[in-house]
């Protein structure tokens, strides 16, 4: 028997893949609420993302978001985390529990073109890491995760959210 599961949607995916566009329209079109967990752990810190990054380590903040994650408790919420937020257990499990995860997938191409600079967007980027090997890595876990996979290539905001919306319908996915 499948678990119940709440009417939240997560949006996941790589950093400038439109969790926020897509999130804030959606919750617009549902009378949902918008929940962007960066601004949640920036005040509950009262610290900048690269900040905490800065002065936690890269273990630090991914601990931090893993916590800030897995508390999360709400209902009729679109919920955008950070792209780091698969490599935390407790999180994800917590966010599947809430409702749907959406993974927006979009190429390496297009991610390059739009992250612009990583360290200012507080961007979870190991030593060393180049931003190819973070899509790489990150590539199998928002699969793994993801209830419904929307590619977003070549599609304008209307398109990925009308094509999400017939996704859901068609996974019995209730949004009322």
């Amino acid at each position: 028997m499948e678990e119940k599961r709440g009417r939240n949607i997560t949006l996941i995916g790589m950093p400038s893949a439109g969790k926020s566009s897509v999130g804030v329209v959606l919750a617009k079109r549902l009378g949902y609420r918008f929940l962007d967990v960066d601004l949640v752990i920036q005040d509950k810190t009262g610290k900048l993302l690269r900040d905490i990054i800065a002065e936690d380590g890269l273990e630090g903040f991914l601990d931090i978001e893993n916590r800030t994650n897995a508390e999360l408790d709400c209902d009729r919420s679109i919920i955008a985390p950070g792209g780091s937020v698969i490599y935390g257990k407790e999180a994800m499990e917590n966010l599947r529990r809430l409702g749907i995860v959406v993974y927006l997938k979009m190429s390496y191409d297009e991610l390059e073109r739009r992250v612009g600079n990583v360290k200012d967007r507080g961007v979870a980027l190991k030593e060393g890491m180049t931003l190819r090997d973070l899509y790489d890595e990150r590539l199998p876990y928002f699969e793994k995760y993801a209830d419904i996979t929307v590619d977003e290539q070549g599609k304008t905001l209307g398109a990925v959210i009308e094509e999400l919306r017939v996704m859901m319908e068609e996974k019995g996915f209730s949004l009322r």
